[in-house]
């Protein structure tokens, strides 16, 4: 059974920075397409980061430039480096895995396969 556990979230001032992590389990296939998605309350859920086994990246424009979303393959986990923190960046973080690789976009549509629990980001002003 595949898990995604992420872990690393928590409170921060405007300007600091926080990692994401996003460790997987049980995940049985050798290709992959993961990404980062957040929500914040009263909004939508929205694409923020993916990577693919192709090592292709694709981010939303809001994050461009911000965060870097990596993958070590040998520890089964993603990361996002969140930097430059802004208020407006507050939300559920969640990540999201498909066996799928190509075509790897942050689009909630694209990951029909595994998503975890979600990690609380909140920065102040």
């Amino acid at each position: 059974q595949v898990q995604l556990v992420e872990s690393g979230g928590g409170s921060v001032q405007a300007g600091g920075s926080l990692r994401l992590s996003c460790a997987a389990s049980g995940y049985p296939y050798s290709t992959y397409c993961m990404g980062w998605f957040r929500q914040a309350p009263g909004k939508e859920r929205e694409g923020v980061a993916a990577v693919d086994s192709d090592g292709s990246t694709s981010y939303a424009d809001s994050v461009k430039g911000r965060f870097p979303i990596s993958i070590d393959n040998a520890k089964n986990t993603l990361y996002l480096q969140m930097n430059s923190l802004k208020p407006e960046d507050t939300a559920m973080y969640y990540c999201a895995a498909d066996p799928e690789s190509g075509d790897c976009y942050p689009r909630e549509s694209r990951f029909v396969g595994y998503w975890g629990q979600g990690t609380q980001v909140t920065v102040s002003s």
